[in-house]
């Protein structure tokens, strides 16, 4: 099947303070960002014409852009009118809104102090993240080999374009065994999230979840654990070991791109579409639809 390639598309993406057309977002082959890693990004999805918690992606941004180094050369107030403006402008009620920052051309080289801060705003079409039928199933996951740095090494609480490195590679090896994603752990071994995405887990009625302590503590997770209160289902933070996963009971994954989706294998270990995931499941979904 042939892929429409993102470089050759029809529509508008907001460059540096104005709409351009979608073949004329360029950059030069000499860019920092490509070269060195300085960018970040968000991942948003829009649900019948509206960006989820739109603010909070912004101020992630920002944040993400501080601990890089730099300054996105815009206000909140201004990153998000150009998001809603290029959502008007692609015209469509549901897609995946992305925002990226980057250290541009002037300067090649490690240091990079006066390169200019570049941003750009794309919208399109994006469907399920996981094929229909296997997230209703529940997806399976491969256990990654590469593990998430130590705070002490990277910005690891940075959206930073970089850090996904491990996540493509452990990806590309799980989708090559024929699974849909992989399970990360962390540099001390415990439970962290997938290629992109946080993980829960279900114990007599409970929800555990890995402390975000070396990696991003994402706005579907905070959603989600706002809805499990919303029920009175206690939900634990805190450091889980792998061979925990022998006694949960079910399992789901939540992210901008996942939002909640169920997981029936890890490796070894096999869970069940249970009552609670099939809750926040669903409130999630009249959560993003407004309904």
């Amino acid at each position: 099947m042939s892929l429409l390639s993102f470089d050759d598309r029809d529509g508008e993406i907001w460059f540096n303070g104005k709409l351009v057309p979608w073949r004329d977002a360029k950059i030069h082959v000499l860019t920092h960002g490509l070269h060195y890693g300085s960018c970040v990004f968000e991942g948003e999805r829009v649900y019948n014409g509206e960006i989820f918690k739109l603010r909070e992606h912004t101020e992630r941004l920002f944040k993400s852009a501080e601990y890089m180094g730099f300054k996105i050369p815009y206000t909140m107030d201004q990153i998000d009118a150009a998001c809603r403006e290029t959502v008007a402008a692609q015209g469509f009620t549901d897609a995946y809104v992305r925002p990226v920052a980057w250290r541009g051309s002037e300067m090649m080289g490690v240091s990079a102090q006066d390169n200019r801060i570049n941003v750009a705003i794309a919208v399109w079409e994006w469907p399920s993240y996981f094929d229909p039928e296997e997230r209703a199933r529940g997806i399976r996951l491969d256990i990654s080999r590469w593990r998430r740095p130590s705070p002490e090494t990277i910005p690891c609480f940075s959206k930073a374009a970089g850090l996904y490195m491990i996540c493509t590679l452990s990806k590309h090896e799980a989708e090559s065994k024929g699974l849909a994603d992989s399970l990360m752990y962390d540099y001390r071994g415990l439970i962290a999230e997938a290629t992109g995405a946080n993980i829960f887990f279900v114990k007599d009625d409970k929800l555990h979840t890995p402390t975000p302590d070396c990696f991003l503590d994402g706005i579907t997770r905070r959603s989600v654990i706002e809805l499990a209160h919303t029920h009175k289902i206690e939900v634990i933070d805190r450091a889980i070991k792998p061979e925990e996963m022998a006694d949960f009971e079910q399992c789901f994954i939540t992210g901008t791109a996942a939002e909640v989706t169920p997981v029936s294998e890890i490796g070894p270990y096999k869970f069940q579409t249970g009552r609670i995931t099939r809750t926040l499941m669903e409130d999630f979904d009249r959560l993003i639809r407004g309904k």
